[in-house]
């Protein structure tokens, strides 16, 4: 089964201002709608139940990045064909037809939860495939998608750093209205947490960085959670590393507050929770360098 033929040429795509006038990198992983003809047909699943997984919506609210001088970086194919916010090669051995090369990850908590690089099931636990993977194929997919992402990630960090001596890195995520429901409601009227920020338990960036993140969007009216339930995935961890003067937090953004969950469609408030996105981005971007004095330090 070549899931592939049907052709993911792009697999991603770079908002770029016209100058790059802030040290954000904005990185959305999880919004991509390119669903490949072969991989739906070969599904156990509808399209619209493959959607369930994807972060809808998340790279238009932030789509103003380049209007405030930060690239935006997006993966055009689904997190339910290649999850780019885990390690390369995360699989579950039971879904393949032979054994796994001994590189392969196929031991911890994300592929015991089904939730692997390749997704044996989706947000309400309903399994992805028909018939057992073949590697060789998978291995393709993470050739021609996840390489790429990780790959150009990497090199806007790198360029950032280069020019402003620091980066700030926004993973932008979305969370089912279920997931936190503990907080006291507040903005726009709606039940929980709105907002949800990860830095791996003070691990992925400079304390500075993290209380203006906070500060931020609580004096927009947002009820704000950090690091419970979600801490940061692999993106939040593999490049936040505040002694080499990159800062990298994750945000994960109460889908009630733009969306309706079951037909994945916008309401009124995308408008507003835009605005108030691109508020955020701009007062991201003017923080200064946390950490000056280890400036090159890593070089």
């Amino acid at each position: 089964m070549n899931i592939l033929e049907s052709n993911i040429d792009k697999p991603i795509n770079i908002d770029q201002p016209g100058h790059q006038s802030v040290p954000l990198v904005i990185s959305s992983p999880h919004s991509g709608l390119d669903y490949p003809a072969e991989f739906v047909k070969n599904s156990a699943l509808s399209r619209q139940k493959l959607r369930s997984s994807e972060d809808c919506f998340v790279d238009e609210i932030f789509g103003h990045a380049p209007n405030v001088g930060a690239p935006l970086l997006k993966a055009l194919f689904p997190r339910v064909f290649v999850d780019v916010n885990r390690g390369p090669f995360e699989l579950d051995p039971t879904m393949f037809d032979s054994s796994l090369p001994n590189y392969v990850t196929t031991k911890n908590q994300r592929i015991f939860a089904g939730l692997g690089t390749i997704a044996k099931v989706v947000s309400n636990g309903d399994e992805v495939y028909k018939n057992k993977l073949d590697f060789d194929e998978v291995k393709k997919r993470i050739e021609s998608c996840y390489n790429p992402y990780h790959f150009e990630l990497k090199r806007l960090i790198d360029k950032t750093r280069d020019v402003f001596g620091f980066c700030i890195l926004i993973d932008c995520h979305s969370m089912p209205s279920n997931a936190a429901k503990s907080a006291i409601p507040k903005s726009f009227g709606k039940k929980g947490t709105d907002i949800i920020l990860g830095d791996c338990h003070g691990s992925s960036c400079h304390p500075s960085i993290m209380k203006a993140a906070l500060e931020s969007l609580t004096q927009a009216g947002f009820s704000v959670k950090r690091n419970n339930p979600y801490a940061g995935g692999f993106i939040t961890q593999h490049y936040g590393k505040p002694y080499e003067s990159v800062h990298a937090i994750q945000i994960e953004i109460n889908r009630s507050l733009y969306m309706n969950e079951k037909e994945l469609k916008r309401l009124d408030g995308i408008r507003v929770l835009t605005r108030v996105m691109t508020d955020f981005m701009i007062d991201m971007g003017q923080k200064a360098d946390p950490m000056p004095h280890l400036k090159g330090a890593a070089e």
